[in-house]
């Protein structure tokens, strides 16, 4: 047992933790003071290049959430093996963990091929993916601020096909789906914050994403959230040097052989 089993199925957290932990680690970056000397981008940047204000992009992050959570609330509903007592048998630690590696990996070549694509069509890229691209300077309650469409078919497809594949239980889904986020959020917050464990240990990362969202660095870098692996293998990865600027905080620089 779980300490939210008083309080909530295993179904209902995995449709609606992962939404309040998202509001919640976004909206500490959100809270957090000016912060310059940790900023990949200065304050002047963000309210220069980026193209749609903070109202729409929190509406648009509610939109897409209304879907995944009727989405995931039928994936767990089709696939619970809980028996007639409403009981569920949960695999084991070591194989949970199994599971969610399993799953990351999953996500991380759906999102790629797909999120790789977007922006080679230029018909889907105009008319789609360049609503992400409108925040040309990200910020943490914007990571999942997408065109409904892409929103369906690269998170949520995607987090469906991921929690299909690794076999995995609500429960463990509500694990695997909250990290998720936390990740995807911090790889969208603008900040190198000391001693970040996300920093430590992914290479794909706040900066690294950070490359991709500057113009010249849209062709690059299109792995997400977790791993590169994708982008080293297929050519399509940009090494940066991460440089402190006179005036405070760090810059992502794009490294071209």
């Amino acid at each position: 047992m779980v300490f939210w089993e008083v309080y909530a199925s295993d179904e209902a957290m995995g449709t609606f933790a992962p939404i309040v932990v998202y509001w919640l680690y976004a909206g500490f970056y959100q809270m957090l003071p000016p912060m310059d000397k940790y900023r990949l981008h200065t304050r002047k940047e963000e309210e220069e290049k980026n193209l749609v204000p903070l109202a729409k992009v929190v509406k648009g992050v509610l939109l897409q959430q209304l879907v995944q959570a009727v989405v995931a609330h039928a994936l767990f509903w089709l696939t619970s093996t809980a028996d007639a007592s409403g009981i569920t048998i949960q695999p084991s630690v070591p194989i949970q963990i199994v599971q969610i590696i399993i799953a990351m990996f999953v996500m991380d070549t759906w999102q790629y091929f797909v999120h790789r694509y977007m922006h080679q069509n230029k018909f889907l890229y105009r008319h789609i993916h360049s609503q992400h691209h409108r925040l040309v300077v990200p910020y943490a309650i914007g990571a999942l601020y997408n065109h409904p469409l892409e929103g369906l078919l690269l998170d949520t497809v995607g987090g469906a096909i991921s929690f299909l594949v690794s076999g995995m239980t609500a429960r463990t889904g509500v694990i695997f789906f909250c990290f998720a986020v936390v990740k995807t959020v911090d790889d969208h917050c603008g900040l190198w914050l000391p001693g970040n464990l996300f920093h430590i240990f992914f290479q794909n990362n706040t900066a690294y994403h950070d490359i991709h969202h500057q113009l010249q660095g849209t062709k690059y870098n299109y792995s997400q959230p977790f791993f590169s692996i994708w982008d080293k293998l297929l050519g399509t990865h940009m090494p940066y040097d991460l440089v402190k600027r006179a005036e405070g905080g760090f810059e992502a620089r794009l490294v071209k052989d």
